[in-house]
């Protein structure tokens, strides 16, 4: 329990690294390929988009670093059992202000995310 608890950490980080870099390619080291991104629209509809596509929209984001904002990242949980695990983190890309919950499986001995929720405040 205790390295996976250390794995999830790292993946946290990486996850957190990827998002102040927007580095698509850190962000795929992390994700399985069959995984998806969930998100309520603006319209109040639910919108589920493939990892790639999502990828995609990642490289033509401006990386919150190149514009020197502050960053601030936070682990709120880790809940584990067995093969599956949840993530709840926090961060900012200000003026958007991130709250994700990643769903993750040991796939072949290495924590992958399977599933990203998100939500965001804008202030």
């Amino acid at each position: 329990m205790d390295n996976d608890i250390r794995a999830l950490r790292a993946l946290a980080q990486t996850y957190f690294d990827a998002a102040y870099e927007m580095d698509a390619d850190k962000f795929a080291s992390i994700f399985h390929h069959s995984s998806s991104v969930t998100k309520l629209g603006d319209d109040g509809n639910v919108s589920v988009t493939p990892i790639e596509t999502w990828l995609a929209a990642v490289r033509n984001v401006k990386a919150p670093q190149q514009l020197g904002l502050e960053r601030r990242d936070e682990i709120l949980s880790i809940d584990v059992v067995r093969e599956l695990a949840l993530l709840k983190l926090k961060f900012q890309i200000p003026p958007r202000y991130l709250t994700d919950v990643l769903l993750c499986l040991r796939v072949d001995g290495t924590w992958k995310i399977v599933q990203k929720v998100f939500t965001t405040e804008t202030r």
